[in-house]
């Protein structure tokens, strides 16, 4: 198991990064109120692509003996919660038209 946060950001985005995940980006929200320290954004290029992804995830998590809490998948958005991380991936047309980062940004300027 990678007990360092950052440790294991690193390990989740560089493992989204290999299998081609797009537009990746870490959000510290470590101090800010919300219910996960770090929220890990990625752009899939498809519907396939997005299951792929959280499935390539979750299996190589299990190997780190990483347990993912619980996961919400569609063709279009997954979400896997790590307790405190949040992966989210999600197709370029939901990404574009949720703007999480957005929202994500506004709440780290309002918490300071």
């Amino acid at each position: 198991m990678i007990e360092n946060i950052d440790d294991r950001v690193k390990f989740i985005t560089e493992l989204l990064d290999d299998k081609k995940a797009i537009d990746i980006e870490v959000f510290d929200l470590d101090g800010v109120d919300y219910i996960a320290q770090k929220v890990i954004l990625s752009t899939s290029i498809s519907g396939r692509h997005t299951d792929a992804l959280l499935t390539h995830l979750k299996v190589a998590l299990k190997t780190q003996n990483e347990e993912v809490l619980a996961s919400d998948e569609t063709d279009d958005w997954s979400v896997a919660d790590l307790g405190d991380v949040l992966i989210h991936i999600m197709t370029p047309e939901y990404r574009e038209l949720y703007s999480l980062e957005t929202f994500l940004e506004e709440l780290k300027t309002k918490s300071n």
